[in-house]
């Protein structure tokens, strides 16, 4: 069984002959230390402040050697969306949102250009997404080939929408104040999701992660209510659609998703991500899915990954498989990405103890 068809077999929760090993983001700065680490003098590189989506070459063929170095089983690549440098700490994508950058995450937005009802009229992200934007995909695709699993990223409606705004603080205004600006935000924001996975269908993905926090460490963010009203029916039909396409689309929420996780199976999502573990047990959440749902995710990476010991790791990742892997449909990764706090050499133990204690026994 190769790359692609193990994480594919974990996505349809069936069991592949060992756990798929996977990572939704690394951090372009722990990129070029896990490369140097596996490949002394490889990365002679300076990381920048980050543009998700932008990321160079010379970046990108980085990553590919960690894929390769690693046995990781998936790729998941950002496609652009065009922001360009105003100054040194602030950018503006092509659709008009103004980002504040940092060497230590992703952009924030800060500005958006929906202020009001008034600018709805006209406005429409699907004519600005063009195939060019989708040239660091197939750039990874191509290095790595078809034996692995190609993921790209694309961002929640709800997300879309309030980068649009400005800032998530308007949109979750607007639920109150304005539903159906809420509403034709959504619209627009579905219809821009479902251009850009026919656009990743076209350059060779295999499937898409769909990114956008909904909830926080007690709660979601909005009320169950709220999120079946102004959120679900969108998910809804993007996941639809991308079913239509035949590809596989995986939903990325950090914190307590208890709440909706059973809208997320009426939703139709092949996979969640990444069961937070400072608010939800792996084997709580295996336990009540019953198989009908890939769970992905769960290695601490806020205090295990950045602050633990080797030894702390390796345990960790042992339980995990131990709890998660049971009968197929888990895919191991951070809880959330590698990101600059994490220490590489931590990120190198996770990956091989998952390849050591992962094998299913037949």
């Amino acid at each position: 069984m190769n790359s692609r068809e193990r994480i594919l077999t974990a996505l349809d929760s069936n069991r592949p002959d060992k756990v798929p090993i996977f990572e939704t983001y690394i951090n372009e700065s722990s990129i070029v230390k896990l490369a140097n680490l596996l490949r002394p003098g490889a990365a002679k590189v300076k990381s920048v402040k980050e543009r998700c989506g932008e990321e160079r070459k010379e970046i990108l063929d980085l990553y590919c050697l960690v894929v390769e170095q690693l046995g990781l089983d998936a790729t998941c690549t950002n496609f652009s969306i065009g922001i360009e440098l105003m100054n040194e700490n602030y950018g503006r994508d092509k659709f008009g949102t103004v980002y504040s950058l940092s060497e230590h995450g992703e952009p924030i937005p800060v500005d958006g250009p929906i202020k009001d009802r008034s600018e709805i009229k006209g406005f429409d992200m699907v004519d600005k997404l063009n195939i060019d934007d989708f040239a660091n995909v197939q750039h990874v695709i191509h290095r790595l080939g078809k034996s692995k699993a190609h993921f790209v990223t694309i961002t929640d409606p709800f997300k879309v929408s309030w980068r649009l705004r400005g800032g998530m603080q308007h949109l979750l205004t607007d639920y109150i104040l304005d539903p159906g600006l809420v509403h034709d935000l959504a619209r627009i924001s579905t219809d821009f999701d479902m251009a850009a996975i026919d656009m990743a269908i076209k350059v060779g993905a295999d499937g898409v992660i769909m990114v956008g926090d909904l909830a926080g460490e007690q709660t979601t963010m909005m009320s169950p209510d709220q999120f079946r009203k102004y959120i679900k029916p969108y998910e809804s039909e993007i996941v639809n659609y991308a079913h239509k396409k035949r590809i596989k689309i995986i939903k990325h929420s950090d914190g307590n998703i208890w709440s909706i996780l059973d809208d997320f199976l009426e939703i139709g999502f092949d996979g969640a991500h990444p069961i937070q573990p400072q608010c939800m047990d792996i084997a709580e959440v295996k336990e009540y899915l019953g198989g009908r749902m890939c769970i992905l995710g769960n290695i601490d990476c806020r205090v295990l990954l950045p602050f633990g010991t080797e030894e702390e790791v390796r345990q960790s990742v042992k339980e995990t498989i131990k709890k998660a892997a049971p009968q197929g449909g888990y895919i191991i990764t951070s809880s959330n990405s590698v990101h600059p706090g994490v220490k590489p050499e931590n990120y190198i133990t996770m990956v091989k103890t998952a390849h050591k204690h992962g094998i299913y026994n037949r």
